[in-house]
């Protein structure tokens, strides 16, 4: 009698496990490789951190470098949210005689499930009219990126 209750009470504490853990392995969490895979995280972090240094900083003699930039690296909302910026920073920057320079400061990696992430990104501005004295402003960026082929570009920029 004593060895029936012990199967029975084994066999009702694997069917509990098995269920609890299959609900872990469906859960939200267990499909976001931010959490678990460090390398993938750092890949898509150090792609959001060269392509936001490099589609927000420019000078003024030499716009068409960072507008090329940001055809190769943004996509879809990214791209003409950024191109509607972009029209006013080139009409305005050579008579502002404005140069920026963009450092990403840090991110996080807030999501990352197959193909897809989204990044919290904290900018740190400088930006120099003429010769005069640099102004600083910071920022913050929730960043979607796809994976491309064998690169993350960003396909949503929205401001936090």
């Amino acid at each position: 009698m004593v060895l029936f209750a012990a199967a029975v009470l084994l066999a009702g504490l694997g069917t509990w496990f098995s269920v609890e853990a299959s609900g872990l392995r469906s859960a939200e969490s267990a499909r976001n490789a931010a959490l678990v895979d460090a390398e993938a995280t750092a890949e898509v972090s150090a792609a959001v951190t060269s392509t936001l240094s490099k589609v927000f900083s420019y000078a003024h003699d030499d716009t068409a470098a960072t507008e090329r930039a940001a055809r190769r690296l943004l996509r879809g909302e990214a791209r003409q949210a950024y191109a509607r910026l972009f029209t006013q920073v080139r009409a305005r920057a050579p008579e502002q005689r404005l140069t920026v320079t963009t450092h990403v400061v840090g991110t996080a990696v807030r999501s990352l499930t197959g193909e897809q992430a989204q990044v919290l990104a904290f900018l740190d501005q400088a930006a120099t009219r003429g010769e005069g004295r640099p102004s600083a402003a910071a920022a913050q960026l929730l960043v979607t990126v796809q994976r491309a082929g064998e690169r993350w570009v960003v396909t949503g920029l929205r401001p936090r």
